[in-house]
């Protein structure tokens, strides 16, 4: 639905690609003058899982339908 918008819980993926990622906050940079929005995922690797996180501008990033 184009009315969907990326708020915190919503599931995205960089336009790019990569792995799927939850948006934990959003909202605009200290030092940016764009939306931005923080996300967190999951990778496996030596361990069972790593969790990671970044921001990233909100014109990167795609919403995943559920």
């Amino acid at each position: 639905m184009a009315d969907q918008q990326i708020k915190v819980g919503s599931v995205v993926q960089l336009k790019s690609g990569g792995p799927l990622m939850t948006v934990s906050e959003v909202g605009q940079g200290q030092m940016d003058d764009y939306m931005s929005a923080w996300c967190d995922w999951f990778i496996q690797d030596k361990a069972p899982w790593k969790q990671e996180h970044g921001v990233f501008p909100m014109t990167s990033l795609k919403l995943i339908e559920p």
